[in-house]
């Protein structure tokens, strides 16, 4: 079936008809003639990703209080609520999120599921089956996050937890050094089940704010020792923002070498880093711009949606360039595709466009420019996924 879109204004200016056949963009030409669908030279943009979400707590604010407001306060009221969150609970809040995130124009994610002795797979299975049943309107890659320790006799439990949700279907593999009694032999760890698994690895990489931690730079050296696997991200990386810009540049520079793509978290970060600290606060969002100057594959994401890690968030990647622009100093062009382009590259899935032959992944908003959609958000939103509509919000939706 072809189904075409007229009016469709392009981010170089161009005002084209998008036509559709069988999930594929089959031709874009200048305006002329009848369509299907009038997009109202709304500005069309290739889909949203959503490199880094924790779609099993998504929704708890309201019952999970982070007494502290930092990482280990959320982590020790998810260990109390533990108990509370059954399977179908965290089923129901993961498939709420994707619906959330498909209708502001998002169409893959990679979400994290808690993997620990306090809930073995539990998160794993919500997730895996919320990816089956929202498979028509959005990817949804799931990665484990392995609790810590993972070595030594402590570590066994943890260890044959990560056996296990590999046999049960995951995605990529996962977990936090930075939170392991030794960081460095976990990173070790982490990157060897992933060769041994063949699956892609995603780690949660320095999430602090000590000059100390290392975890980036040894996941650097762990690949050049061990190889690389299939794919390779590091996540937050908030401790690379504290050091002097010679610093920044040499493991920047160790980062392209190794392959390893850096996903900034800017909201839940802004939130859970630097409290205790009344002046000069830092920012805690990893320096994208030296990045990308050094060929790091760089991204944003939105982590934590309205849980005890973040109180607030909209499922929005928009929200997210608008962060990135205005706490990270990242250029509106370059925000909009660290959450387009970019954040399909960071978890290893190829990037929309709108052309012919690609995917008809895309997003009609009520904007001019990428800076205006940046900046306003627009909440008027036709959001197209394998060539159908899968969500058109109007103004009027949206306020109620």
């Amino acid at each position: 079936m072809r189904t075409v879109f007229t009016n469709c204004l392009l981010r170089d200016g161009r005002l084209v008809d998008v036509s559709v056949r069988d999930g594929l963009i089959d031709s874009v030409r200048p305006v002329g003639g009848r369509g299907d669908m009038d997009m109202e030279r709304r500005l069309v943009v290739p889909s949203f990703a959503e490199p880094h979400a924790h779609i099993d707590k998504a929704f708890l604010a309201e019952r999970v209080h982070n007494p502290t407001n930092d990482l280990l306060g959320a982590i020790h009221a998810m260990e109390q609520a533990r108990a509370s969150l059954t399977p179908d609970d965290t089923y129901e809040r993961a498939m709420r999120a994707l619906r959330l995130y498909a209708s502001n124009g998002i169409s893959s994610v990679r979400s994290h599921a808690d993997t620990m002795s306090l809930n073995g797979l539990e998160s794993v299975r919500a997730l895996l089956a919320a990816k089956r049943d929202s498979a028509s309107f959005i990817s949804l890659q799931v990665a484990m996050l392995l609790s810590w320790p993972v070595n030594g006799e402590e570590g066994r439990i943890h260890r044959q937890l990560a056996e296990d949700a590999i046999a049960e279907g995951i995605d990529v593999v996962g977990g936090c050094p930075h939170l392991d009694t030794d960081p460095r032999s976990a990173t070790r760890y982490f990157v060897r089940l992933a060769l041994d698994s063949g699956l892609p690895l995603d780690l949660h990489t320095d999430e602090n704010l000590r000059e100390s931690s290392n975890d980036l730079e040894d996941l650097a050296d762990a690949i050049g020792e061990m190889g690389r696997p299939v794919h390779v991200a590091a996540s937050h990386c908030v401790t690379l923002s504290l050091r002097p810009g010679t610093e920044q540049a040499r493991i920047a520079h160790k980062l392209a070498s190794a392959g390893i793509s850096v996903i900034a978290l800017p909201q839940t970060n802004l939130f859970l880093q630097g409290h205790g600290t009344s002046t000069s606060v830092p920012r805690a969002i990893a320096p994208l711009n030296v990045l990308r100057e050094h060929g790091v594959s760089v991204c944003a994401g939105g982590d934590n949606l309205q849980d005890p890690f973040n109180p607030v968030g909209r499922g929005d990647a928009l929200e997210t360039a608008n962060l990135l622009v205005v706490a990270g100093h990242v250029s509106p062009e370059n925000a909009f595709d660290a959450v387009s382009g970019s954040a399909h590259a960071c978890i290893n899935r190829p990037a929309d466009t709108i052309e012919t032959g690609a995917r008809a992944n895309f997003v009609a908003m009520r904007a001019t420019t990428l800076r205006e959609a940046i900046a306003m958000g627009p909440p008027d939103r036709i959001v197209v996924h394998g060539g159908v509509v899968v969500s058109h919000k109007n103004e009027t939706e949206s306020k109620h």
